[in-house]
């Protein structure tokens, strides 16, 4: 694929849009992932050598929604926060710009279709294509922009890795390094009281993150979303090494990991334009296996843990490239377009690939097969 580069290189071998990109805005969306600063610097600094202005919308679409919410970036905005987590432009899971929420005289919630506001504010500024930096709900929102005639393209972020137009996600690796981190350490003091530890991790209905670090950290019973578990079996599993003389044991319980014939464990309901809140597995698990076993029992919930902290090199690695080529495909002009990871490869795929279409653990998949290989209970 040719990609634009600098200023030295020759219009005719890099051909540009055939409607100049002039101005840009870049905005990140949804939860935040570490690995986002690594874009933002990317592709600012990409711009600026491709002569396109930068403007940022802070806090996801609040910026677009809000006045005086919208900030230059230049070279210097973006120095020294390659290694910091989160993002210099904030993130909003709430800024949904299709269901905002506003607040009556009384103070209830209510939700509005400010999407007129954001495409009035993008026409005021004169920008010529909105890069929206997000997961499948941010996705979701750059494909209903651009039935409205707006020059979209997107960043794939998410921590659960489950978008299937991208093999990785950047953010993930940093997740399960920091799960693994939490498994390693609860082992010395799993085995030092006789307990059993349930590691509840993030990852909504992807098992991804869970059977990542229940590998990498030698869990004992790995509970995901895509495979129903029989809690027979983890109680089986749990007496099996106690018959060994082994009295401790690490289960590891994805979020969204539910019981067989139940459902997932939720604290909330959604708001408008978002899904369920999840948690209570692990909590839910220690309930059903009271009395059944000998050993206490301890539930820790990494929760936000795994999106916060400095991003893995590999993660700052693929948010770079990520960054690069959505600059380079503004100044082609490739709208319609998200980035994404195709082997070695970034590439750039249509938006609407990325969109309602979940990458999940394959129950009889290749990862599944190693952890039962090495013992792994897997609840089935």
């Amino acid at each position: 694929m040719t990609k634009p580069r600098a200023r030295k290189i020759s219009s005719k071998k890099h051909p540009r849009a055939p409607e100049p990109v002039r101005r840009v805005c870049i905005l990140t969306g949804g939860g935040d992932a570490p690995g986002l600063n690594a874009v933002l610097r990317a592709f600012v600094k990409t711009c600026c050598e491709l002569d396109i202005e930068v403007y940022g919308s802070e806090d996801g679409f609040e910026g677009l929604i809000q006045p005086d919410r919208l900030v230059k970036l230049r070279s210097a905005s973006v120095r020294g926060i390659l290694p910091k987590g989160g993002s210099i432009l904030g993130c909003s899971n709430r800024a949904n710009p299709f269901a905002y929420p506003r607040h009556d005289k009384r103070g209830r919630e209510h939700f509005e279709d400010v999407s007129d506001v954001v495409l009035r504010r993008i026409h005021d500024h004169e920008i010529d294509v909105l890069v929206m930096v997000g997961g499948d709900g941010t996705m979701s929102h750059a494909q209903a922009f651009m039935k409205r005639g707006l020059r979209v393209i997107g960043v794939p972020k998410t921590i659960d890795n489950d978008l299937a137009a991208t093999d990785y996600t950047f953010g993930f690796d940093t997740a399960v390094d920091t799960a693994t981190w939490a498994i390693d350490a609860l082992h010395s003091t799993a085995e030092s009281h006789d307990r059993v530890m349930l590691v509840e991790l993030m990852g909504r209905y992807a098992g991804w993150i869970s059977l990542y670090a229940g590998i990498a950290g030698g869990a004992d019973v790995i509970l995901i979303p895509e495979i129903a578990y029989d809690v027979d079996r983890v109680v089986a599993k749990i007496q099996e090494r106690a018959s060994r003389g082994v009295t401790f044991s690490i289960v590891v319980v994805g979020e969204g990991a539910k019981p067989r014939g139940g459902k997932e464990s939720t604290i909330s309901k959604g708001r408008a334009g978002h899904l369920a809140r999840l948690g209570g597995a692990a909590h839910g698990l220690a309930e059903q296996l009271k009395g059944r076993i000998p050993h206490e029992i301890r539930v820790t919930v990494l929760g936000h843990l795994q999106r916060g902290g400095t991003p893995s090199s590999f993660d700052r690695l693929l948010g770079t490239r990520f960054g690069v080529e959505a600059a380079w495909l503004c100044a082609r002009g490739e709208t319609g377009k998200m980035v994404a990871l195709r082997g070695q490869q970034i590439v750039s795929v249509p938006i609407e690939d990325a969109v309602g279409h979940a990458k999940l653990v394959d129950p009889n998949g290749e990862l599944v097969q190693v952890a039962r290989a090495i013992g792994v209970e897997l609840g089935a």
